[in-house]
Formats: C-alpha cells, sequence, structure tokens
C-alpha cells in the first residue's frame, strides 16, 4: 500500500517537523520521515494521529497501488492554457480544509444556478456561526428528517429563513435547526 502523506503535507505548505509538532502526543519529524517513506509500517493509529495533524481523513493518507490519484497537469491563464512545470495531485473535496464535517448533496432537478448531476459539498456549521452565513447557500435540517437548500435570507435568535434556488419560491422558515451546512463546492460533469 502506498502513503499520500508526502503529497498532502507539501501541499498544506508543512515541514516534517510541523506535522510532527502537531500530532498528539507530539512526535519526532524523522518519524514521520519514516512513516512518508515506508520505512516504517503506518497503523491505523499512526492514521489517524496523522490525519489529525493535517486536518483530512485518515483514509486520505492511503491509496492502493492501482488506483491513480487525479492530477493537476495544466493551468489556464490568460496566455491559455499551459502545462504545470510538475503535475501534482488534485485536491478532492474530502480534502477541503476545516475541521467541521463535510456533507454532500446531490441536485436531481436543476433549479436556479444548479443543474441536474451537480453536486454540492457543504460544511456544516454550530448556531455560533449562523450570523455570518447570511446570504449563502446552505443546507439545513428540518423536523420530520427534511431539509431545506437554498440562499439563508435571515436569522434571529432561534429562526432562520431560507430562500430556495428557482424563480417563484416561497422562503422557508426553521425554528431553532441544530446545525446549517454551508456550500463550499460545486461537482458538475461537463
Amino acid at each position: 500500500m502506498i502513503n499520500r502523506i508526502r503529497d498532502i503535507r507539501k501541499q498544506k505548505g508543512l515541514t516534517l517537523a510541523d506535522v510532527a509538532e502537531r500530532c498528539s502526543p507530539p512526535t519526532t519529524a524523522q518519524t514521520i520521515g519514516r512513516l512518508e517513506t515506508g520505512m516504517r509500517q503506518l497503523s491505523l493509529a499512526w492514521m489517524n494521529k496523522i490525519a489529525a495533524a493535517l486536518e483530512v481523513e485518515p483514509e486520505l493518507l492511503v491509496r492502493g497501488a492501482e488506483s491513480e490519484q487525479p492530477r493537476y497537469i495544466a493551468r489556464f491563464t490568460e496566455n491559455g492554457a499551459e502545462a504545470l512545470p510538475a503535475p501534482r495531485d488534485a485536491i478532492l473535496p474530502t480534502e477541503l480544509g476545516g475541521d467541521a464535517p463535510l456533507v454532500a448533496l446531490a441536485i436531481e432537478q436543476g433549479a436556479g444556478d444548479y443543474r441536474a448531476g451537480d453536486q454540492v459539498w457543504l460544511r456544516q456549521h454550530g448556531p455560533e456561526h449562523f450570523a455570518r452565513l447570511l446570504n449563502r447557500d446552505v443546507l439545513a435540517p428540518r423536523p420530520g428528517g427534511r431539509f431545506a437548500f437554498g440562499r439563508m435570507i435571515d436569522r434571529d435568535e432561534k429562526r432562520i429563513a431560507i430562500l430556495p434556488p428557482g424563480p417563484g419560491t416561497r422562503q422557508v422558515v426553521i425554528d431553532g435547526p441544530a446545525w446549517i451546512a454551508v456550500a463550499e463546492m460545486l461537482v458538475r460533469k461537463l
């Protein structure tokens, strides 16, 4: 099994010492280097410690030899498409930064800016963060196992108002949602 510790560490701009220091309990840069290069076996305990230090899901640290990680091979600039000096691993939605849980929403019926087949990746936030989520697209739980999705247009101490995408929609008012997930990435097939 091949690990991706070095790739993820470099993508995040961290040194071996940075990762070692972020581990709980802290370890040495030499130990992280040995785990990275495969000189030391990556146990489940080490995988969890390093994943927490890198702020990624543990399964992102390993990949089978047969599976190829998607790669960035070119960039588009004002001069058009040009090759990167060296290809690098692409950042997948599950590698988005942050420590709050990610959830995904599948769009099956297009509405507003969203098309059928889109995936929306959202990050969950507690009530203490609701004020800064105004005018953002959010997913919020409703009673009875239902959800509301759309632009959060208003909030007060206990309620939030969401305007679903598309013309002629009516706002949905939710009393005291436990969390709101804010849209962070749209994945659209071409």
